[in-house]
């Protein structure tokens, strides 16, 4: 362990004193330091404007002048999706679905105000986030400053003294892992520091949870490189194919991969065409056919309810019985129409999430999202939410129009008691657990990515270049002049034969 720690310090040491490292250093904890501000400044801008809208826009439910229910649950009620504490890391698809939904009758709306329509040509290439640091400019600095760990010492000779000392080349790899370690983490250290610190002054109370494992994922995803980069510089006959190596595995992990497979997902499991989607969901809600038989069953039953014949002895209004059964019928289609549309999306994540087996760019990809509240699955859960509320609030309208029974030119009008029955929206986020069972192949993929990282590193070890010892006859012959004779390659079982062989000399 002391020799682990001592080589460990000396690759710190080495490291930071190294100009390479110095402006690497700089360059990425700029780009996390204005990524950490920005996206805090983003975050808390937004959560304030959300509230404030939240709170006028029940303020003017509640303040309703009297008048038809039905007219007011057209007038409806915003919904707006609150922010997780860690989202300012990662925006995730948040910028391409929407920020609030509309509640009305007879429609359940899509989401809106999304970020990405008010986006710049600059914007499509990225925006500048904490996620996009740690996912693509942090591993190419770890490659940048790892990959002659091993093969620049072989290049120099000093690899072949190292191990002459007795040194176990596993003992090395271990200890140059530390001291990388230890090098990336004083970068990485401030910025997490500022994270924190933006966490508890923006967020809500129980992100801490979700940033804690969010640094757990990403310290695995760096571990991947780290290790990997450690076993192509063990294995490489230069430093110059070590970097190309690892280069080229980075390029085609944070950069291609992504785009490929998120095209190949959309090809192999397409979208329904909009204009067709939206004609034949109009098309289903206006059937007369799904609504007549539904109200004539539950217009019999309330005649027997009642003990009447005629809708004129009704001590109901049939128009919000009528209204009801629409409704339900529409939360018929639009349950229909929109599993169609959000079951090739499930489809394409499914088929990203698998492709981690060889892109672990996209499991932490997939990992950070969910953590963040910003994956698709935690988006289909605020609008599922959005919906049920949707429909307590028509249910309570509409109730109080079957309850109101008129006469012939009559109006039955709404007042603020009725206003004051519809209970604010309250978004009920899902759980850590929900949201790992969620992602738990991604998860298992990770780990394993890390595991075999770790043991190409660690057989790296053994392929390091072997020392030549003399001797003769299996013994070390040493002359008077102090020179050996013979040479034999020996292992590492036989060199410490040699050493106790020399001790007792």
């Amino acid at each position: 362990m002391a020799m682990i720690a001592t080589i460990a310090r000396k690759e710190f040491i080495e490291l930071i004193r190294d100009g390479r490292f110095r402006w690497t250093a700089a360059i990425v904890l700029g780009l996390l330091v204005t990524a950490l501000m920005a996206g805090g400044y983003y975050q808390r801008d937004l959560i304030t404007q959300q509230r404030a809208a939240q709170a006028a826009d029940q303020a003017r439910w509640y303040a309703q002048a009297p008048k038809n229910p039905h007219s007011a649950a057209h007038y409806g009620l915003y919904a707006f999706k609150p922010r997780f504490a860690p989202a300012f890391l990662d925006p995730g698809v948040e910028p391409y679905t929407g920020i609030a939904v509309w509640l009305e009758a007879h429609k359940q709306n899509e989401l809106m105000f999304r970020p990405s329509e008010d986006a710049t040509i600059a914007q499509r290439f990225g925006d500048m986030t904490v996620a996009l640091v740690l996912q693509i400019v942090l591993p190419l600095a770890v490659i940048m400053l790892g990959f002659n760990a091993f093969a620049g010492e072989r290049e120099r000779g000093t690899l072949r003294q190292l191990l002459s000392l007795g040194l176990r080349p596993r003992d090395l790899v271990i200890g140059k892992m530390s001291g990388f370690t230890a090098a990336v983490a004083f970068i990485a250290a401030p910025a997490a520091l500022l994270g924190a610190a933006t966490l508890a002054l923006i967020g809500p109370a129980g992100g801490e949870l979700r940033f804690a494992l969010l640094a757990i994922a990403y310290v695995l995803y760096l571990g991947i490189f780290l290790l990997l980069t450690l076993a192509v510089s063990a294995r490489a006959p230069s430093s110059r194919f070590a970097l190309v190596i690892l280069l080229a595995f980075w390029a085609v992990n944070c950069l291609l991969a992504p785009r490929l497979v998120s095209d190949f997902a959309a090809e192999r499991h397409p979208l329904p065409e909009g204009v067709s989607f939206k004609a034949r969901l109009q098309a289903a809600l206006h059937d007369p056919a799904g609504t007549s038989a539904m109200m004539k069953a539950r217009t019999a039953a309330l005649f027997k309810q009642y003990g009447v014949t005629r809708e004129q002895d009704l001590p109901a209004n049939l128009a919000g019985l009528s209204l009801q059964v629409g409704e339900e019928h529409g939360y018929e289609v639009f349950e229909k129409f929109y599993n169609e549309l959000y079951a090739p999306m499930v489809a394409q994540n499914r088929l990203l999430q698998r492709a981690a087996a060889f892109f672990p760019q996209l499991g932490i990809q997939a990992i950070s999202m969910g953590l963040a509240g910003t994956d698709l699955a935690q988006h289909r859960d605020f609008t599922r939410a959005a919906e049920e509320h949707r429909r307590v609030e028509l249910k309570i309208i509409n109730d109080d129009i079957l309850q109101h029974p008129v006469k012939a030119g009559d109006v039955h009008l709404g007042d603020r008691e009725l206003w004051a029955k519809v209970p604010a929206f309250h978004y009920q986020a899902p759980s850590i657990g929900w949201v790992l069972s969620n992602h738990s192949l991604t998860l298992v993929l990770l780990l394993l990515w890390f595991g075999f990282a770790a043991c190409l590193a660690w057989t790296g070890a053994a392929r390091l270049t072997p020392l030549r010892y003399f001797h003769v006859q299996d013994r070390l012959s040493v002359g008077a002049s102090g020179a050996a004779t013979g040479s034999r390659i020996l292992g590492s079982a036989d060199f410490r034969n040699c050493r106790t062989w020399l001790r007792a000399r």
